[in-house]
């Protein structure tokens, strides 16, 4: 049965709107420093603790099978609503930074039920061409991530708080959007009771692991790229100090492009194969890595070219990944098993950036950057293991 044609425009904007929770509080870092008395060293540990509440929250997802056993719309609707109120939190006064820790933390852990929720709603509509719809969706978390920045860029002399307020109305508009208007997918086969097997038991299927290990040698990369990209343009800028161009603006524009790359991604998957397209996304954004140091000697429109490249290629196969482990999982923990991989992805994505600051305080500009190649080449070694390679 064909889904309706408004489907996938609802799941896209509302997961555009649910997920500008993710930053909100990044778009304001500068003043909740000076509205709390926050040191700068803070700024690290408000951005990690979302991290961290999204990887605790699709931990206990996952576990408890949640996004199986429960209508997906309505635990993506509870998910936002608590989301977007733990996201209010912080506009209280007399804020410490253990309160401010502990209301981004909660936002992430109800992100758990609203990004890899999202794709299991979409997986549930879209068999035959699940990677041009995930495409649009992980399109839409990208663009969704930054929004917070772009409303505190066109509202300079608007107060803080109103920022927060705002994001945590569209994630509430999001989730009652496609509550109402997006109930149970054709292809939806319910779980049953809590199931704690089915946290091990998806990863019994070979096909699958290929899959899940390819998405988390893309995920060491991608997180770290995003964080380092303005120290990435600070370090040009130091050896091309003729060059002027804004690092926040340009930053903006290097992540934002992935947007386009997911949604380019996901057609292209329909002619050459998801995992094809997936394997070529991989292998480009490795070789990106890898000749930073080398681009890094061109003139600035060359570099630039190179980086919205590199920002194009380093996401297009994120939502490709998600298709091949929503497609190799059981059918009745579809959900389960997209949401205990983006676990363990986003718990990869720590450790990077990690290593990626000890790299920066060793070696500085852009050596670091090679070291991110590590994850595309495992990534690679996983898909070329799975032999029976999908024509779709």
């Amino acid at each position: 049965m064909k889904p309706a044609g408004y489907i996938l425009p609802v799941i896209v904007v509302a997961q555009f709107c649910c997920t500008s929770l993710w930053f909100a509080g990044n778009a304001v870092l500068p003043d909740l420093v000076g509205a709390f008395g926050l040191s700068v060293n803070d700024l690290g540990h408000l951005t990690s603790a979302v991290q961290f509440g999204f990887i605790s929250g699709t931990l206990v997802f996952a576990i408890l099978t949640i996004a199986d056993r429960f209508p997906p719309s309505r635990v993506f609707l509870v998910s936002a609503l608590a989301g977007g109120l733990c996201n209010l939190g912080v506009v209280l006064e007399s804020q410490t930074l253990s309160s401010l820790l502990a209301y981004r933390f909660a936002t992430g852990f109800f992100l758990a039920g609203i990004y890899p929720v999202g794709m299991k709603i979409a997986a549930d509509y879209y068999e035959q061409k699940l990677g041009k719809s995930l495409g649009f969706l992980v399109g839409a978390l990208v663009l969704g991530t930054a929004f917070p920045h772009l409303i505190r860029g066109l509202g300079s002399g608007m107060p803080w708080r109103y920022v927060i307020g705002a994001t945590s109305l569209l994630a509430a508009l999001g989730g009652i959007l496609l509550w109402v208007l997006v109930p149970n997918g054709p292809f939806r086969k319910a779980g049953g009771g809590t199931d704690f097997s089915g946290f091990l038991r998806i990863f019994g299927n070979r096909r699958f692991r290929a899959a899940a290990f390819g998405y988390f040698g893309h995920m060491w990369e991608l997180y770290a790229f995003w964080a380092f990209v303005p120290l990435l343009l600070n370090a040009y800028l130091e050896q091309h100090p003729g060059v002027g161009t804004s690092v926040p603006i340009t930053s903006f524009a290097v992540i934002g492009i992935g947007g386009l790359g997911c949604v380019l991604g996901g057609y292209i998957s329909q002619k050459a194969g998801t995992q094809n397209t997936a394997f070529a996304a991989l292998l480009l954004s490795g070789l990106c890595c890898l000749a930073l140091p080398l681009a890094a000697g061109l003139g600035w429109p060359l570099f630039l070219l190179f980086l919205l490249f590199w920002g194009v290629v380093v996401i297009a196969d994120s939502p490709l990944f998600s298709t091949l482990v929503a497609r190799r999982a059981h059918p009745e923990l579809k959900g389960t098993a997209l949401t205990i991989v983006n676990c363990v992805g986003f718990s990869i994505t720590i450790a990077s950036i990690q290593l990626m600051g000890v790299l920066f305080r060793i070696w500085g500009g852009f050596i670091p950057f090679m070291f991110l190649a590590l994850g595309p080449v495992l990534g690679l070694l996983a898909l070329a293991s799975d032999r029976k390679t999908p024509a779709s």
